[in-house]
């Protein structure tokens, strides 16, 4: 583990030039072990024995088999922020997917593409009182944060937006404290404020979750909720109706469970996308004909119109952008799981126990796979499909893959897709001279010093 930590600072000490070559910097340990020893590697995690594959087809395997590779047990502070569908295994996996699954189906996201749309004007509206006649340099990475918050707050809340926001400020204060806590090097014996700060943020949120959910409840048992269109309304109306069927309370969630999939919401319908957004900016302002080609579909497609979910699914080079930036900077860099029984993978055995490092990013960046053009922005590699761009093997999968498989990605999409053609509608940008290119992984792959571009009106 020493060599690890020694590698990882030794790589983030040096500034790079801009260029999509980035795994040297955020993964040199793994990226150098594959390099000596091959893409089926065997490490140790202190004392915990950890296999390194880089297999497209044992990758597949891996994720298609939930049930004999399993999610590792979460730690005690990804505890307090969230547990929820990601942690969870087997019936209980189950039973929360088959719950929360109505409230993503495409027919209920539809009703959510006018939240993406005023988040984003309101975002723009900030810009168009600080950028000037000339262009004006903007640090776009805290305003796209603020956008993917409010737009989870209002589709995840609805009419309790505000208490939404707030229990998504204070679930932020709680992932910058954990990652504090995690990277500290000294080993504590008593608790400290960081401990005690934790703790009361874990109380708040609760107490302004259960407020939300009691209030809705109250309204749905009275047949008087208005509007259930969003997230939260889905899931209660879901739930219920679980139970209700069953006859019994154990087909549905607890109120504590109701409570840590809301907590879930927040990172899995924020940080992702946020990173998403500010790379996509980052990247365009490098690429400048990929902008003007996007831009021209857009104004193509909507022209000054309010974009609407038949209008987002004409996109074919926006997409191909988006797909492109989840290649050279997905959010997620690795995925982890655990060999639950004992098992054979490909030519393995491999005892209980084992833990499984996908290294996602070093797939998706792998010249056999995807050619000589590997550390090149060149979204036309997608304009036949992932299947044609990968060649047909399973080397691509920004949203996981298998029953697993990330069940917001078309809401992620969409918002995305809804930000991004709205600020091409409106605005120009190229990157600043102040822009510093430091890809880092907090929870998710982010620009270290934030991305500071030139914005022109349009």
């Amino acid at each position: 583990m020493k060599e690890v930590v020694m590698m990882d600072e030794e790589a983030k000490s040096k500034p790079i030039k801009f260029s999509h070559d980035i795994v040297p910097r955020i993964m040199p340990f793994i990226q150098k072990t594959i390099i000596d020893y091959g893409k089926k590697s065997f490490i140790w995690l202190g004392p915990t024995p950890a296999l390194l594959i880089m297999d497209p087809e044992l990758i597949r395997e891996i994720l298609s088999k939930s049930n004999i590779f399993q999610k590792p047990p979460p730690t005690a502070q990804t505890k307090l922020l969230a547990e929820g569908i990601l942690s969870y295994e087997a019936d209980k996996w189950a039973k929360h997917r088959r719950i929360i699954n109505h409230a993503f189906h495409l027919d209920k996201l539809k009703h959510m593409v006018p939240s993406f749309h005023l988040c984003t004007c309101e975002m723009l509206s900030k810009w168009e009182k600080i950028v000037s006649a000339e262009g004006s340099e903007v640090d776009v990475w805290p305003y796209l944060q603020s956008l993917t918050s409010d737009a989870i707050s209002r589709t995840a809340f609805g009419n309790s937006y505000e208490e939404g926001r707030k229990m998504f400020e204070l679930q932020q204060e709680l992932a910058k404290i954990i990652l504090k806590v995690t990277e500290s090097s000294y080993i504590k014996f008593l608790p400290n404020k960081e401990d005690r700060r934790m703790k009361q943020i874990y109380q708040e949120v609760r107490s302004l979750v259960l407020g939300i959910i009691n209030k809705r409840m109250n309204a749905i048992e009275a047949g008087e909720a208005s509007n259930n269109d969003d997230l939260l309304g889905i899931l209660l109306e879901s739930n219920l109706k679980e139970i209700q069927e069953h006859r019994n309370k154990k087909f549905g969630m607890s109120m504590d469970e109701v409570i840590e999939e809301c907590k879930l919401f927040y990172f899995a319908g924020q940080e992702t996308t946020s990173a998403l957004l500010t790379w996509s900016m980052i990247v365009l302002s490098k690429h400048s004909e990929w902008q003007a080609r996007a831009r021209e579909e857009v104004l193509q497609v909507f022209g000054n119109n309010k974009p609407d979910y038949d209008m987002l699914n004409q996109l074919k080079v926006v997409t191909m952008i988006i797909q492109e930036v989840l290649r050279l900077y997905p959010p997620l860099l690795l995925m982890g799981r655990e060999v639950h029984t004992e098992t054979k993978l490909g030519n393995l055995s491999l005892p209980s126990g084992v833990q499984l490092l996908l290294p996602t990013i070093m797939l998706y960046h792998d010249q056999e796979i995807w050619g000589e053009d590997i550390k090149e922005f060149n979204p036309e590699r997608f304009s036949e499909g992932v299947n044609k761009a990968t060649k047909g093997k399973f080397a691509y999968f920004p949203f996981s893959w298998g029953p697993r498989i990330c069940i917001g990605q078309n809401f992620a999409m969409l918002e995305a897709k809804m930000a991004l053609a709205m600020i091409l509608q409106h605005y120009a940008f190229d990157v600043s001279p102040s822009y510093a290119h430091v890809p880092y992984s907090v929870l998710t792959l982010q620009p270290q010093h934030g991305a500071q571009l030139i914005l022109h009106k349009l």
